[in-house]
């Protein structure tokens, strides 16, 4: 893949991801039990890009949805809960999916992901109102982080499975990162 291609894609996939973050801002959350909690779509932009481009772009990916997302429709706390959340998720992501596909699927390291971005939110939260009593809200977010998870993970199994484009980015991420350990470098 050429740096053209990789910007295009890098480009698609952020635009992809502010769209989906913005059209699910624009309604209410859908679990009454578990006000805030919402699905997570634009997850499944971070759940492709991890599985097809080196940690470095789809690091750059994650920073540029949040601050495009937060300039078009968020406020500074938003962007503080948002930012806390999806650090702390893709960075968990990127740990478990590390144990390999033999022990975890796209699916467990999704799940993973929804519950620690949760905590994270939770995190700022309490922070921000100078309590730890935020946290008694985590077994409830948490459950729904799984949840939600889970079914952007089934979400992203298929894209990953289905979409022929993806597949041809994700086979040449598997082959660069193979060549560069290969020769005894690190993939960028």
């Amino acid at each position: 893949m050429n740096k053209t291609q990789k910007l295009i894609y890098i480009a698609l996939l952020v635009a992809q991801g502010v769209i989906l973050g913005l059209i699910e801002n624009m309604f209410p959350s859908p679990f009454a039990f578990a006000p805030g909690a919402k699905l997570g779509l634009a997850n499944l932009i971070t759940i492709v890009a991890i599985f097809t481009m080196p940690k470095r772009d789809s690091f750059r990916l994650i920073w540029m949805r949040l601050i495009l997302t937060t300039l078009l429709g968020g406020t500074v706390s938003t962007f503080l809960y948002s930012m806390s959340g999806s650090l702390l998720s893709y960075f968990g992501m990127l740990l478990v999916k590390s144990l390999g596909p033999k022990r975890v699927s796209i699916i467990g390291i999704s799940a993973a992901g929804g519950f620690l971005h949760n905590v994270g939110q939770l995190l700022v939260a309490s922070w921000i109102a100078q309590s730890w009593t935020v946290m008694l809200y985590l077994p409830v977010m948490s459950f729904m982080g799984i949840l939600a998870g889970i079914v952007i993970g089934i979400a992203g199994n298929y894209l990953l499975k289905h979409v022929r484009a993806l597949q041809k980015f994700q086979l040449d991420y598997e082959q660069t990162k193979k060549s560069n350990k290969g020769s005894g470098g690190q993939p960028k």
